[in-house]
């Protein structure tokens, strides 16, 4: 059943593999504006003050056992001193960014987060995987980025640095939690699928917006 659901679980986002939409190769190759970084911050900080409050439900919506402890502890991870929303406002404030409002984009992807959560808890592993399973190596080429390109201080970067280091294992915990739910694999690829394109919307906007 494991390898099954990793095979499909894969196949379903080969095309959606976030490190090689335009823009995050603009961000390897030291191509972004400060602003764009900034304008991203201010983005994305939406999405990581939503996680904790997602994966609090998530862990509610599950019998305890084995799945709902590995969530629990991702959810730990989110919210032990320094959170990592106090993490990720160092790199926020570093680039000078606000509160600001959502864009149609960013209001798009957190309700795809919202959507699978409403759906069912398979549904709702799914699509955090769907973003967990590419995490690290994100993580580890914004974090590389950042110092090599954008001037970026030691603790502007850890965000990124510590997610590098913890998000292979959320991606783990991620998927033994739902493999133990013995899902129905097309399930499962709906709604990674729907929020891998929640994603790529998000990054197309922020192309868009450059242009």
């Amino acid at each position: 059943m494991k390898t099954l659901l990793h095979q499909r679980f894969d196949a379903v986002l080969r095309d959606r593999q976030l490190l090689e939409h335009p823009f995050y190769r603009r961000w390897e190759a030291g191509q972004l504006s400060r602003d764009e970084l900034r304008d991203y911050a201010q983005q994305y900080r939406h999405f990581e003050a939503m996680l904790p409050g997602f994966l609090r439900r998530l862990s509610d919506s599950l019998a305890p056992g084995p799945a709902r402890n590995l969530v629990e502890a991702n959810w730990r991870d989110e919210v032990t001193a320094p959170s990592h929303l106090e993490l990720f406002d160092r790199f926020a404030d570093f680039y000078g960014a606000t509160n600001t409002e959502m864009t149609a984009a960013t209001q798009g992807l957190l309700d795809a987060y919202a959507e699978v959560l409403e759906r069912d808890s398979v549904a709702a592993l799914a699509g955090l995987l769907a973003y967990e399973s590419q995490g690290a190596a994100i993580a580890d080429s914004k974090a590389e980025g950042l110092i090599d390109h954008y001037g970026a201080s030691e603790a502007a970067a850890s965000f990124w640095v510590e997610h590098g280091s913890i998000e292979g294992d959320h991606a783990t915990w991620t998927f033994d939690a739902l493999a133990s739910l013995e899902p129905d694999v097309t399930e499962v690829e709906r709604a990674a699928r729907l929020v891998g394109d929640a994603w790529w919307s998000f990054l197309d906007e922020r192309e868009l917006q450059a242009a």
